[in-house]
């Protein structure tokens, strides 16, 4: 999938394969890490705009890449994640999430966010994300 003015698509060939693409902006090896998603009609609700669902998949990803710090390598999985509707969001709007590590010990990662549209808060997030090292299991 090709960049956006800089913003790297993420590859998947899974579920988000489906219902992207969402793109990142190059990691810097800092606590925060910034994404964006361009909402399509194929992302709507009966109501016309972007499903929740759709937001809260957006949030799940970008809190997951932002406690993984840019090494797709490392193994987690989300333990918990609360999401909070603000505003809805329309097709043809650019949505932009900010995530920030918040704590982590050996095995888990505490991670927040703030989704915006033209500087706007339309959600907010924070979870709980599981780490396993290279040489565990699941």
């Amino acid at each position: 999938m090709n960049d956006r003015d800089g913003w790297i698509a993420m590859a998947d060939d899974g579920f988000i394969g489906l219902v992207g693409p969402i793109y990142h902006w190059p990691f810097d090896g800092s606590a925060t890490s910034r994404f964006r998603f361009f909402p399509e009609s194929k992302h709507t609700n009966r109501m016309d705009v972007v499903h929740g669902g759709m937001l809260m998949t957006f949030a799940d990803r970008a809190l997951g890449f932002t406690a993984r710090r840019g090494d797709l390598q490392r193994r987690q999985a989300t333990v918990q994640l609360d999401v909070h509707f603000v505003k809805s969001v329309r097709v043809g709007e650019i949505v932009d999430f900010e995530g920030r590590i918040i704590s982590e010990t050996r095995t888990l990662a505490f991670v927040d966010g703030m989704m915006t549209v033209g500087g706007e808060t339309v959600l907010t997030a924070r979870g709980l994300w599981r780490v396993w090292s290279e040489t565990s299991k699941a």
